[in-house]
């Protein structure tokens, strides 16, 4: 926030809001969220400079299944075109090199990659859905 010359941040999901203030000392948290305990997140945050806090972290889960989130704000596409069959179906088995989706942003097609071995078991968008940058699309199961 020094660095940028930003004094206030605040970003508001639906599952919670924060809000960061630069004092004089650093950065300064200020936690407002609904009840935490229904939505199943762990508090569990550290700020540099701020001390402790309780923030909403990420969702508790046993599940040892990873996200493959959006790397940008764009129009999602399972399919190259609409005639052609889709990148991936839940049960596709994926490389760190296999294109999943597109999204298109600004009229550019972007393809986007796996990241990650493993297999799909949910496709999280529908198809021709706008997606917002680090919106999950899918999940997979590491291999």
């Amino acid at each position: 926030m020094k660095k940028n010359s930003i004094s206030e941040f605040e970003l508001e999901r639906q599952e919670f809001k924060i809000k960061l203030k630069r004092g004089g000392n650093g950065v300064v948290a200020t936690p407002q969220y609904e009840d935490v305990s229904a939505i199943g997140y762990a508090p569990q945050v550290s700020l540099p400079g701020a001390g402790s806090s309780s923030l909403p972290q990420a969702p508790i889960g046993t599940s040892s299944e990873t996200e493959i989130k959006s790397p940008m704000i764009g129009t999602f596409y399972r399919a190259p075109s609409p005639e052609a069959a889709n990148y991936v179906e839940v049960g596709t088995e994926v490389s760190p090199d296999t294109v999943v989706c597109i999204i298109e942003a600004m009229k550019v097609m972007n393809e986007i990659k796996a990241e990650a071995r493993g297999v799909i078991t949910q496709i999280m968008v529908e198809n021709a859905k706008p997606v917002e940058f680090g919106q999950p699309l899918f999940k997979i199961r590491p291999l």
